[in-house]
């Protein structure tokens, strides 16, 4: 895998992200955090999960571990909870930005043994589909479906 087929894996979930939480501003209160059979809790929760799963792991794989994660009850409404997501996407990009094919390429420690950076981020990755597939559910449940969210059509709305 090459840096650049990670940058642009990352630059879609940020677009992705940006598209679930356009339509979570349409929701009310009430929907935001209604209770639903995907888990986290409620579509708040598992916003909040996403967040803290992109800082989590982009911290601990560029060496900054240790900060403060943030967490489903550290976010007054969703406004709160975007801006946090906001800063969280700029660090992202940042390091994503930085790594060069050596690194992506280049193992790294975990608990279960050597692999390859990639692997991490291409965990991360999949880990935000999944969990923004529910999400997508779980707004258009209530009226406010974010529509195509497909690879292909980033590609298109972003011309690449």
């Amino acid at each position: 895998m090459k840096s650049e087929d990670i940058k642009l894996l990352y630059r879609y979930n940020e677009w992705a992200d940006e598209r679930i939480l356009d339509k979570a501003t349409e929701l009310t209160h009430e929907q935001i955090t209604a209770p639903n059979v995907f888990g986290w809790g409620s579509l708040f929760g598992a916003l909040a999960h996403i967040l803290h799963a992109e800082y989590y792991w982009r911290s601990r794989l560029s060496g900054e571990a240790g900060g403060d994660e943030p967490r489903e009850g550290d976010f007054a409404d969703l406004e709160a909870l975007r801006a946090r997501w906001q800063t969280e996407h700029a660090a992202l990009r940042q390091y994503i930005g930085g790594l060069t094919d050596e690194q992506v390429c280049g193992d790294i420690s975990s608990g279960s043994g050597q692999r390859p950076l990639w692997h991490f981020l291409l965990h991360l990755y999949t880990h935000g589909v999944q969990h923004r597939s529910e999400c997508a559910a779980m707004l258009t449940e209530f009226g406010q479906s974010p529509g195509l969210m497909d690879f292909s059509v980033f590609l298109s709305d972003t011309g690449k």
